[in-house]
């Protein structure tokens, strides 16, 4: 039954996925909603809003009934103002403001690009909006994040000589997709292939870092998330990237060579973000070659990087049947998946997933 849910919780909607990449960079977010979404951001969706390092302030809008429904964005824009006023009144200044947009304002019709020039006007500070409506998952906002904040502040660079050789963006780097708030051992193996400079987009607290997008050697996609971006920096700025998943590739094929995990398996299923189950796929093909595995995810599909038999799982009841028709032997995915698949009797491997579960990896997994 569609939207029906027995056993799974809901995933993490588009504007907590936009909220992750804004998180670390110091702003003003604010989520125009009636009063509950920013709660749910810091209290569920964001790891991070528990731990001391820099951050952004988010804040709701508390849009009031008539507000909604009448539109009115000078009450908002005079919020916004009045918030941003109490802050350097004591001593906090903002780089930038972002809107982050709900049902509500999708069901309005709010005109983001006339909030956004009010709001600049009113406060002096640049302001973007992410035009998120609830209605989609944490992918898709986190994607629309990434192209937000590049298309306001990344500079086209004087000359070709201005690349920074040696510096690596990592984009699709948030806890959403790393079920980490910091990829310490990520950046470390990044270091270890030689790569002097890393810029992770969505872990990295400066703003910076996109007005200098356009000097990265390359370009590393770890997520679905953060191909659009990736891809625009190509067209716009000729910067090459590629899509991986290093920490797999070695890390935790060792992992699963030491867990209880079938001496040989015929048919494997790996449920999760496209480009973490890309390279985890790889690297099963060593341990088992002659096996079929197939990539399965809740999320963004990217067509052109995942393989004939992989599946787009839509419904919470889609899972279990696939689990059964593909007859696996063993299953690879957050353990949130176990309780939709009580009938499933073949092994079962744990890979978080922080979008789907809200658990981050235990720390010898990160």
């Amino acid at each position: 039954m569609k939207g029906l849910r027995l056993f799974l919780p809901p995933f993490a909607p588009d504007d907590a996925g936009a909220a992750s990449v804004l998180f670390p960079l110091g702003g003003l977010v604010v989520i125009v909603d009636a009063g509950g979404c920013a709660g749910n951001i810091c209290g569920f969706d964001e790891p991070r809003a528990r731990d001391d390092g820099p951050r952004s302030v988010v804040v709701s809008a508390a849009l009031r009934d008539m507000d909604a429904i009448l539109g009115r964005d000078d009450q908002l824009v005079a919020k916004i103002a009045r918030a941003v006023q109490s802050f350097r009144t004591s001593g906090r200044s903002f780089p930038f403001i972002a809107l982050i947009g709900t049902p509500v304002p999708a069901i309005i019709g709010t005109d983001y690009r006339a909030l956004c020039r009010l709001t600049e006007q009113a406060t002096g500070v640049p302001t973007i909006a992410v035009a998120t409506d609830g209605t989609h998952l944490y992918d898709v906002g986190a994607s629309a994040a990434y192209l937000a904040l590049l298309r306001r502040f990344a500079n086209l660079p004087a000359t070709a000589s201005r690349i920074a050789r040696g510096t690596l963006g990592v984009l699709g780097a948030t806890p959403m997709d790393l079920a980490d708030t910091t990829a310490v051992r990520l950046r470390a193996r990044l270091k270890a292939q030689g790569w002097q400079h890393l810029r992770c987009y969505g872990l990295d607290h400066r703003l910076s870092q996109y007005a200098a997008a356009a000097e990265n050697e390359e370009n590393l996609v770890i997520a679905p998330a953060g191909l659009a971006a990736a891809q625009w920096l190509e067209k716009t700025f000729g910067t090459p990237y590629r899509i991986g998943f290093p920490l797999i590739e070695e890390d935790l094929a060792a992992s699963l060579a030491d867990s209880a995990l079938p001496a040989q398996a015929q048919r494997i299923l790996i449920v999760h973000q496209q480009c973490k189950a890309n390279a985890l796929r790889r690297s099963l093909a060593r341990r088992y070659p002659h096996a079929a595995i197939t990539c399965a995810t809740y999320f963004t599909r990217c067509g052109a990087y995942s393989q004939p038999q992989d599946i787009q799982l839509r419904e919470e009841d889609d899972l279990p049947r696939c689990a059964l028709e593909g007859h696996y032997d063993l299953i690879i995915a957050d353990a949130i998946y176990r309780r939709a698949l009580p009938a499933y009797r073949g092994a079962f491997f744990d890979l978080p997933h922080f979008a789907a579960s809200g658990r981050l990896a235990p720390a010898d997994a990160q």
